[in-house]
């Protein structure tokens, strides 16, 4: 298991400027405090500062103004997924629910998957999971799976049911999300989207395939998501 001290500091502080900024600690408008306190008040070197401060700009909740410094932004009625820090750090407590559709499971590639795999990928096979996420009790997103099951001891038998996956790898595992590739198109929704999404039948829906690269040599996290944008747009930088 990875520790909170193995964890990134400049991710440790961002999640905890991010919590501040959605509980309203600093509100819109409000100024941080300089790279100077940031680094007395939590024992932090200014790169880990700066690239957590970079990362909460990237994600929308803070400007950064020359001579002024980082500057509380209104938070849009936008989902984050687009962003690497993943849907749940993007929306934090604004009553985001998971529900399973499949557990986790391991599986063999589908034949016709995606992205090219490497052989490593194919020789070890993926973990394979569906699940839908809700915002206010309306479901937004319809997001299967795939992760190449590289060295996640027991991953199957975590509860992922309200948690975020990216913070179970993160925590459990020592994996970070870097980056990827995604592509993004409208699509007609089929039965089974339509219902989980609460889509009439044929409905255009934006489905999402992605490719995320981790810090672990060869191991990646693939999704393929199905967006519900009729309330909410998505947003961010990838």
């Amino acid at each position: 298991m990875v520790t909170p001290k193995t964890i990134p500091q400049y991710r440790r502080l961002y999640e905890i400027l991010r919590k501040h900024i959605l509980d309203g600690v600093y509100k819109e408008g409000d100024l941080l405090p300089s790279e100077n306190e940031l680094c007395q008040m939590y024992t932090m070197t200014r790169p880990a500062v700066r690239q957590a401060l970079a990362t909460l700009s990237n994600d929308g909740y803070i400007r950064k103004h020359q001579g002024k410094g980082s500057i509380v932004h209104h938070l849009p009625k936008e989902i984050g997924i687009l962003s690497v820090s993943g849907t749940t750090s993007a929306l934090g407590d604004r009553n985001l629910k998971t529900r399973i559709v499949v557990k986790p499971v391991l599986m063999r590639w589908p034949d016709d998957f995606m992205f090219p795999l490497t052989d490593l990928e194919k020789e070890s096979g993926c973990v394979y999971m569906e699940r839908l996420r809700l915002l206010d009790d309306s479901p937004i997103f319809y997001d299967i799976s795939f992760i190449a099951n590289i060295n996640l001891p027991r991953i199957t038998s975590r509860k992922f049911v309200n948690r975020s996956l990216f913070q179970i790898l993160r925590d459990h595992y020592g994996v970070e999300i870097k980056g990827g590739d995604q592509r993004i198109k409208a699509i007609m929704a089929s039965a089974k989207i339509s219902r989980l999404l609460h889509l009439k039948r044929d409905q255009p829906v934006l489905h999402l395939e992605r490719k995320m690269e981790t810090n672990k040599p060869g191991l990646f996290l693939y999704s393929s998501i199905f967006c519900n944008t009729e309330k909410y747009a998505i947003f961010g930088r990838f």
